[in-house]
């Protein structure tokens, strides 16, 4: 059986780690969307090339986790997914994982460097219940609300 899973969610949520942990229960692929959104970590590639970094990536792939916090992309995916799942344990949840997180070496040069990020990305993962944008609860939401395969939402 093929399985296409999506996890959409805050910065925090709990995205990697499950992305990880089911890539291992079913032998799949996992994808980062953080590694075909941005440009060497400075600037967001244009939208029609992370686009075309994900269509490889699904067509030489029948199945796959693939996970991140950007509608637009996530959009692109919901006709090739069988799941999508939410997650959405709150703010504070977010923000005590983000402070307990070890360096990850594919968004980091250092653990310095990412230690330097954590408190702009903590700003940014408070901003997520106010935001009108394609990172924000209420485009998440609209995504989570209109797909119609197996859904589910994790608190």
């Amino acid at each position: 059986m093929n399985r296409r899973i999506i996890l959409l969610g805050n910065s925090g949520s709990g995205k990697t780690t499950l992305g990880r942990e089911l890539a291992v229960q079913y032998g799949i692929p996992r994808l980062s969307l953080d590694l075909v959104a941005w440009e060497g970590g400075a600037d967001r590639l244009p939208l029609d090339k992370s686009l075309e970094l994900i269509r490889q990536y699904i067509s030489q792939n029948s199945s796959w986790v693939i996970e991140g916090c950007y509608g637009d992309l996530i959009e692109f995916l919901l006709p090739h997914a069988t799941e999508l799942r939410f997650l959405n344990p709150g703010i504070e949840t977010c923000v005590t994982r983000v402070r307990a997180r070890r360096w990850e070496p594919e968004k980091f040069p250092s653990a310095e460097a990412q230690q330097d990020a954590t408190e702009s990305l903590i700003a940014w993962i408070r901003e997520y219940e106010s935001r009108d944008d394609e990172y924000g609860l209420k485009r998440h939401r609209s995504i989570f609300e209109g797909f119609r395969g197996e859904k589910i939402e994790q608190s």
